[in-house]
């Protein structure tokens, strides 16, 4: 269950950082528009956080980057499938 919710983790923080690059944003300006730190968006967006990101904080990133939450939590079959695989490195 663990390997599976790592994974959910860095597929949610990979699209926080593609919305994010996609519109110009630098993370920096995302971290201060959400009221959190630089570094804690960083954590995110690498899936590299210890503890579940709070829907409350998905919600105003997604605002912020004027998209629907709910592109965060959709997973297609290959994104999926990577659920079931190590993480590199491991």
């Amino acid at each position: 269950m663990k390997l599976k919710r790592d994974a959910v983790f860095r597929q949610v923080g990979a699209k926080i950082m593609y919305y994010r690059t996609v519109q110009g944003m630098k993370q920096n300006d995302l971290a201060k528009k959400a009221h959190i730190s630089q570094s804690s968006l960083s954590k995110i967006e690498n899936g590299h956080y210890d503890s579940a990101i709070s829907l409350d904080l998905l919600l105003d990133l997604a605002e912020i980057l004027n998209i629907d939450f709910t592109l965060f939590l959709t997973f297609n079959e290959t994104e999926q499938r990577q659920w079931h695989t190590a993480p590199p490195g491991k």
